[in-house]
């Protein structure tokens, strides 16, 4: 069993789960036709053409932040693969499992460093950005609220 956690892991992973669970809140009453219509046909970013893109997307960058802390500290890690789902149901099991993994990890490792000064010790990641753990899951937070807005205006496009 271990410790709570407490101070900046806990507010991380606080923030991290009171986005996810905004978002959760957004897609819950959709059904499946609102989750596979496409919302937006002329972007070149196929990860942002409906709903379902979109928390796909947000559901395997969430795992990836994740396998980019284990692999920081020795892990080899492959990316979980895209899972796409027709409801929200199944979405909403995703981003908890998502979240789940990540709070699990931290548990786990309470003790880790989250700022590091020494960039050849941050973390370099595929889209070429560097980032130490705090960072990152600050990263993590908010890219959560983003695709959860972008999701509230294709629902909404006045907002």
């Amino acid at each position: 069993m271990s410790k709570e956690l407490t101070g900046t892991i806990k507010a991380l992973l606080d923030e991290y789960k009171k986005a996810v669970t905004e978002l959760i809140a957004v897609i819950k009453p959709l059904g499946s036709k609102e989750i596979l219509v496409i919302r937006d046909e002329k972007t070149s970013n196929e990860n942002c053409r409906s709903v379902q893109t979109i928390l796909t997307h947000v559901v395997y960058a969430g795992y990836g932040y994740t396998n980019f802390i284990e692999n920081r500290y020795g892990s080899k890690k492959e990316r979980r693969p895209k899972r796409l789902f027709e409801n929200a149901e199944d979405y909403i099991k995703e981003l908890n499992g998502m979240f789940d993994y990540c709070e699990k990890f931290f548990n786990e490792n309470p003790g880790i460093e989250l700022e590091e000064y020494d960039s050849s010790k941050k973390i370099l990641t595929h889209w070429g950005q560097v980032y130490d753990i705090d960072q990152l899951m600050e990263h993590a937070i908010v890219h959560v609220l983003k695709h959860r807005r972008q999701i509230q205006r294709f629902l909404s496009p006045q907002i």
